[in-house]
């Protein structure tokens, strides 16, 4: 033990030593009447750029005529300053610097800089002996002083927990991280392509809600000081969106954040991103329709095919995906027939007989949804649409139009993780009323996650809503699966994390 404290000593002293160096630097940057924070400065080419012009002279060590400025930041820096790595958006490209072609004046410069240091360089190019497409120095402008260490360009930041609370650090050193939040980017513009050429319009709907309605989930509560209320933030956008349909919008989709007051792990931040979409005239099956196309859609623009790789799974995302009952599912999965059960208490015990850990105040639908999540959910592996929900589960959900004690509801499955969860929408409004009823029975039993009654909604469906097809789609789950992240920290630029210990 004592060892390992004179290790961690003498490394806190050696960073310490290497800030201070950078400190006194930036003290003499200043001395010489630069301002060592510039206000602008204009590129004219970058990296890959410059590569692709260039990629046919030859390595004589001749320099370009043509003068080109590019901008990045210092990696690493060697020989004293003769060789820098500089990065910018396109990647990486050599500054090279030498006596009697680089001025002695941007010469004294380069001694004042540090890895890290962002810079701009205007000069020439040459391809040294060695083969390496490099911008001679002419001149330099130092552009923005890193006052911290830089970590190891090939190593990256080896501390996990360090990666997700600097962020800014991990994407400036692992091109992998960087990569991922790239891709969100192109996965989100995919969607909002697909769905705006299906006739689709995106709209917007409030955040903070004065009732908690949409899903069932714990809620963030904030206070409005100038209504003196109480609102809370939305944990879904759904009785919004069914709103415009109402009110003639007949395809929307809403992407946006959600918020739920509830656990973090790999697979949940409290805080995440969901695409919703209501269509009139129209089911859930075809809301199972649109959730292969989009998937398929998605993949192959990214990769050019419809197939991913996650987990150790390669999950094929052609159309059509499975489809399996819920319910037959769980009396499968425990060996009892659940549809000939009719009483909560008698599937409660069908359920614990079979070793199902359960409250104890579970409805009939609310033990098939535990079955399914204890013995179910994490054996799928393919895309697998779970479908015919129990309907004391689905307040938002019509029923079966086979089978009233079912709702016509599915969730998407893949590789034991939940993506996507639709319905045929309820249009009646004396049944919607008795669903938020019962829901509100349910809370007065403890249940801090049900729904509230919400009138103006009821009041909304009083004056029509046509059949509607509805569809949730989480979105950072979907990149996770498009990108081969096993966490949802991995997807999300600065994910909410638990206090430093």
């Amino acid at each position: 033990m004592q060892k390992e404290n004179l290790n961690k000593n003498s490394a806190d002293n050696n960073e310490n030593a290497q800030r201070q160096a950078k400190f006194a630097k930036l003290q003499k940057v200043i001395e010489t009447g630069v301002n060592p924070y510039a206000h602008i400065f204009k590129p004219t080419h970058f990296s890959a750029q410059l590569k692709e012009i260039y990629k046919d002279i030859p390595a004589d060590d001749s320099e370009q005529s043509e003068e080109i400025i590019v901008a990045g930041r210092i990696y690493t820096i060697r020989n004293s300053g003769m060789f820098m790595d500089l990065y910018d958006k396109e990647g990486k490209i050599q500054i090279y610097s030498y006596a009697g072609s680089t001025p002695d004046s941007e010469l004294e410069k380069i001694k004042l800089l540090d890895s890290g240091d962002i810079v701009g360089v205007r000069g020439v190019i040459k391809r040294t002996k060695r083969g390496e497409l490099s911008v001679v120095v002419k001149e330099i402008t130092l552009l923005a002083k890193s006052l911290q260490l830089m970590p190891d360009k090939y190593h990256g930041m080896q501390d996990v927990e360090s990666r997700y609370r600097q962020r800014y650090v991990d994407f400036m050193v692992n091109p992998d991280a960087k990569d991922v939040i790239l891709k969100r980017s192109f996965i989100i513009s995919a969607m909002r392509k697909f769905l705006e050429n299906k006739g689709f319009v995106e709209v917007e709907t409030p955040i903070f809600h004065p009732i908690l309605g949409g899903a069932n989930a714990k809620p963030f509560i904030t206070h409005y000081n100038s209504l003196d209320k109480d609102f809370y933030l939305r944990v879904a956008p759904e009785l919004y969106l069914k709103k415009l349909v109402v009110g003639g919008f007949d395809r929307v989709f809403e992407i946006g954040k959600n918020f739920r007051n509830e656990g973090i792990d790999t697979k949940h931040n409290p805080e995440f991103t969901s695409m919703e979409l209501y269509q009139s005239y129209a089911d859930y099956n075809d809301m199972m329709a649109i959730t292969e196309e989009m998937f398929s859609y998605i993949a192959t623009k990214l990769y050019g095919e419809p197939e991913v790789e996650w987990n150790g799974h390669k999950i094929s995302l052609k159309a059509p995906f499975a489809r399996v009952s819920l319910v037959d599912a769980a009396s499968k999965a425990i060996g009892v027939d659940l549809m000939s059960i009719d009483d909560d208490e008698k599937a409660r015990k069908a359920a614990t007989d079979a070793g199902i850990k359960l409250k104890g105040n579970e409805t009939w639908g609310e033990v098939i949804e535990e079955i399914f999540d204890q013995r179910i959910e994490k054996t799928i592996v393919q895309p697998t649409f779970m479908i015919d929900y129990p309907r004391d589960i689905c307040p938002l959900a019509k029923r079966h139009r086979q089978n009233p004690r079912l709702a016509e509801r599915f969730e998407l499955f893949i590789a034991g993780a939940e993506f996507a969860n639709a319905y045929s929408e309820l249009s009646d409004p004396v049944y919607q009323k008795e669903m938020f009823m019962d829901q509100m029975a349910k809370k007065e039993k403890g249940n801090d996650e049900t729904q509230q009654m919400d009138f103006d909604f009821i009041n909304a469906l009083e004056y029509g809503l046509p059949p509607t097809g509805g569809l949730g789609i989480g979105i950072d789950r979907l990149v996770m699966l498009m990108t081969n992240s096993s966490s949802i920290r991995d997807v999300l630029a600065f994910p909410t994390l638990r206090d430093k210990k």
